[in-house]
């Protein structure tokens, strides 16, 4: 029997996992964030540390990614990537960005609004000579974002790069490869709730240096 259409404006799901208040949220948004995640870690998600980026031109045409979050803390939130890639050249040209986490599993999302600066190389270095030898590969063979003619011609450059760093031999992480740090402005926590009036609590930074704490209606 053939399967019928799926009218997707009929998909609808109730959230009642949990609630969100002003009693119980941590007066400072980067403990509630480690609150979440350490929670994401231990539910069923696949990638819990995954989070969209969201990057703009100085004109202002958005682009959206996903990448995986490396460190996180007072300092900011981490990741890396290629600085030549679309995402790196966004932020060269405008230093604002986006996350965002989603945890379907939670009924949980946090949105982060901030400004993006490169870590620094003794960082990047660090991290890169972390990675497992593929990535390291990787990371000097791909111009990520960038046309190339064929995914022959990027295995092409991995086997070479493999002749010439086999396993176990250092890899010098290349220029055009590295960190970011977003250091946040704003967040907002958003918990499901059910018929649709979900609890969303947002800081934002004052001038004074602290947070302040406010409702947003769903």
């Amino acid at each position: 029997m053939p399967h019928l259409p799926i009218n997707i404006s009929d998909l609808r799901r109730d959230y009642s996992a949990a609630a969100l208040s002003e009693d119980e949220i941590a007066p400072n948004p980067f403990v509630q964030f480690d609150q979440w995640l350490q929670q994401a870690l231990q539910s069923e998600l696949s990638e819990p540390t995954a989070m969209f980026v969201a990057t703009a031109t100085a004109q202002g045409a958005p682009s959206l990614r996903t990448v995986l979050l490396k460190e996180h803390g007072e300092a900011g939130f981490v990741f890396y990537t290629n600085y030549s890639s679309r995402k790196g050249r966004q932020i060269a040209e405008n230093s604002q960005v986006a996350l965002l986490f989603y945890w379907d599993v939670l009924e949980r999302q946090i949105r982060i609004e901030g400004n993006a600066q490169r870590v620094s190389p003794l960082a990047s270095d660090a991290y890169f000579d972390s990675r497992p030898h593929t990535s390291r590969l990787g990371a000097v063979a791909s111009p990520q974002s960038q046309i190339i003619e064929s995914r022959t011609e990027l295995e092409k450059k991995i086997s070479e790069l493999s002749q010439q760093y086999p396993d176990g031999c250092h890899i010098e992480r290349p220029s055009h490869w590295g960190g970011y740090v977003v250091r946040p402005q704003l967040f907002e926590f958003w918990q499901g709730r059910p018929s649709r009036l979900h609890d969303r609590l947002q800081y934002s930074l004052q001038p004074d240096g602290l947070w302040r704490i406010e409702r947003l209606a769903p």
